[in-house]
C-alpha cells in the first residue's frame, strides 16, 4: 500500500470515527512514522509500505480512532518552536498557553518560578527565551517533573531551570525572591468535567485540569501565596478560563494586586492575567 492510499483509505475512516481534522491526523502519524516532515509526503506519495511500517501505523490509527490524542501517540508536542516530549503523565501544551509565555518575555524579569510547571514547556521556553533568567518550577506530581526534566534536557537548558515537588509556591527555599511567578493552573470546575470532550476527559491528567467547585481553586491560592516570593517590582501571570476574568479580578484585587494586562487568544477568550502587587 502506498503513502498516498493508506491517506485517501484512513481519512474516511477517520471522519466516520469522529476524529477532528482526519486527513491532517493520518498526515501527522505517517510523518511521525516515517521520521520525515508531513510536507515530504507530498513528495514520496507513491511509495510503497512495508508490512512493519504499516502494522505500526494500524496499531496508531487504533489509538486515535479511540479518541487518543495525537500528541500522546507520538510522544510529541511543538509548544513555541520547541518540541517537547509528552505522554499521559502531564497535559499537552496549548497554542493558548504560549500568550502567557509572550506576555512573561515582554517583561524581561530576571527569575521566575513556573508553578504547576507539568511537560515544563513553559519553564523550558522560558529558559531558551530569556537565558540569562533564573527559572524555578514546581509541580505535586513527581511523574510530571520526571517528564519536565527531560524535556529541560531535551531543549538544553537543564543547568537553567531547578525542578522543586510539592504543593505550588511551598517547595521552595523559605528565602526565595523572584520577580515573576507564572503559571497555566487548573481552571475547569469539577462539575463541567463530564462535559469535557473525550479525548481530554479519557486521557489527559485531572490533576492538571480541574481545580474545585468553581475551577478557581489553586488561582485563589497562588493569589494568597505569591506575595511571599515575589519582590516588590515583580509580577503575577496567569492563564485563566474563558469567562473567568471577573472572578479572576476579584480574587486578585482581594490579596492585593493590581491588574496591569489582560491577554486575548486568538478566539478573542481573555486568556492571560498580569497583575503586580499594589504598592
Amino acid at each position: 500500500m502506498t503513502i498516498l492510499e493508506v491517506i485517501n483509505k484512513t481519512t474516511p475512516f477517520f471522519e466516520k470515527r469522529g476524529v477532528e481534522s482526519p486527513r491532517l491526523t493520518i498526515e501527522l502519524l505517517l510523518a511521525h512514522v516515517l521520521q520525515k516532515k508531513r510536507l515530504q509526503l507530498y513528495l514520496e506519495f507513491e511509495r510503497v509500505l512495508d508490512e512493519p511500517t504499516l502494522a505500526k501505523l494500524r496499531e496508531m490509527v487504533r489509538r486515535r480512532a479511540d479518541g487518543e490524542p495525537v500528541q500522546y501517540i507520538t510522544g510529541e508536542a511543538e509548544f513555541h518552536g520547541l518540541k517537547f516530549a509528552v505522554d499521559r503523565r502531564v497535559l499537552i501544551p496549548r497554542p493558548e498557553t504560549e500568550h502567557l509565555v509572550e506576555a512573561v518575555i515582554a517583561r524581561d524579569p530576571k527569575s521566575i518560578v513556573d508553578v504547576c510547571t507539568g511537560s515544563g514547556c513553559i519553564a523550558v521556553t522560558l529558559a531558551k527565551k530569556l537565558p540569562a533568567a533564573e527559572i524555578f518550577a514546581t509541580d505535586a506530581s513527581a511523574e510530571a517533573l520526571a517528564v519536565a526534566r527531560a524535556n529541560a534536557e531535551r531543549n538544553g537548558v537543564e543547568k537553567n531551570v531547578r525542578f522543586f515537588e510539592g504543593d505550588l509556591l511551598s517547595p521552595l527555599p523559605s528565602s526565595t525572591k523572584v520577580d515573576a511567578v507564572v503559571s497555566n493552573p487548573p481552571y475547569i470546575a469539577s462539575g463541567d468535567w463530564a462535559k469535557l470532550p473525550k479525548e481530554v476527559r479519557d486521557f489527559e491528567p485531572a490533576l492538571a485540569l480541574t481545580a474545585g467547585e468553581d475551577g478557581l481553586e489553586i488561582i485563589r491560592r497562588l493569589a494568597t501565596t505569591a506575595g511571599r516570593v515575589l519582590s516588590p517590582t515583580g509580577f503575577l501571570a496567569l492563564e485563566m478560563g474563558a469567562g473567568q476574568r471577573a472572578a479572576v479580578v476579584e480574587i486578585l484585587e482581594a490579596n492585593k494586586f493590581v491588574i496591569v494586562e489582560v491577554v486575548k487568544d486568538l478566539q478573542g477568550h481573555e486568556r492571560v492575567i498580569v497583575a503586580q502587587p499594589k504598592q
